[in-house]
């Protein structure tokens, strides 16, 4: 049977925790709340109602690009399975709801974001410590000023045939 799975839109309440296992792979805890606003119709001002709180994890290049990207009061969509932790404390056992993170991003509801390839996805390295050392190790690439657009691009721009940046419908 498979863990059930969540997607919502929340709010980090803290700056993700980053840190590395003894093989070197990222981990990040990220703690999320998610909660649900009404309309207060005597005030007419919207008010917090309930609220779930819950600490979510992201793992390997995940991981690192939740700690790099995301910061403390972003409003977040998240996709993960939800599960329980449980751990013993002074012989008393606890347990609590957690969310594996599989997906996250800024919400783009209330912000502006410029999305960019990680080092690791450009240079194809493998991800936790070692990916990080070989990147580190490649020669950068050289970069492509006079990319031609493939022949039957519709949208690309041919200022010799006078080809104008309208589309082409």
């Amino acid at each position: 049977m498979t863990l059930p799975t969540m997607t919502g839109v929340g709010r980090l309440t803290a700056d993700p925790e980053i840190r590395f296992t003894p093989s070197g792979k990222a981990v990040a805890s990220i703690s999320l709340a998610f909660n649900s606003r009404r309309l207060n119709k005597q005030t007419n001002e919207w008010e917090d109602a309930d609220v779930f709180y819950i600490r979510g994890t992201a793992w390997e290049r995940l991981a690192e690009n939740c700690a790099e990207s995301l910061a403390k009061g972003m409003e977040i969509v998240v996709t993960g399975e939800l599960r329980t932790e449980t751990w013993e404390k002074d012989g008393v056992k606890n347990s609590r709801p957690a969310l594996l993170i599989r997906s996250i991003a800024p919400s783009l509801a209330f912000s502006v974001a410029k999305v960019t390839k990680d080092a690791q996805s450009v240079n194809g390295a493998q991800s936790g410590a070692q990916g990080r050392a070989q990147a580190q190790q490649r020669p950068p690439q050289q970069s492509r000023t006079a990319q031609q657009p493939p022949a039957d691009d519709p949208w690309a721009v041919d200022n010799a045939k006078s080809y104008n940046n309208e589309p082409p419908f």
